[in-house]
């Protein structure tokens, strides 16, 4: 399986969240595993915010940082390129995405064109939505 991740997939391989067994099976089920460049900043935003909002300890956050950059060293990161872009341009004008959503989705569709079938995962209706509209497999939450 060639899996995509976007950030909402990304983070619950790390923070214990509804569907974190589900993102960490496919990753470990995975024969490519991607994802855009611009997760990162979005993942290490996410882990963050968890601090503050008091959801985990500086100590959890340190934990998850240094698990998910031995991991991001791994994981096949996509470009933020002019072709990207454009292309993301053209799926949030047709889909009706937020900005990175869109660069997220761009960035699994060029996937596609060089692998083959994607499985997209993230937890976002809207997202998904424009995923499976884009011929994209859905990760299954079963």
């Amino acid at each position: 399986m060639i899996l995509y991740l976007d950030s909402s997939a990304l983070v619950k391989i790390y923070a214990e969240e509804k569907w974190s067994e589900v993102s960490k099976r496919a990753v470990d089920s995975a024969d490519l595993v991607a994802s855009s460049l611009l997760a990162y900043v979005e993942v290490r935003s996410a882990f963050a915010r968890k601090v503050r909002s008091g959801k985990i300890s500086q100590t959890k956050l340190e934990q998850y940082k240094t698990e998910f950059e031995r991991d991001w060293t791994k994981m096949n990161v996509l470009s933020v390129d002019d072709p990207t872009v454009a292309r993301a341009g053209d799926l949030a004008e047709v889909h009706g995405l937020r900005g990175f959503d869109a660069v997220h989705l761009a960035s699994a569709n060029i996937l596609g064109t060089r692998f083959g079938k994607v499985t997209f995962a993230c937890f976002d209706t809207e997202l998904s939505r424009a995923a499976s509209a884009c011929g994209m497999a859905l990760l299954s939450l079963d």
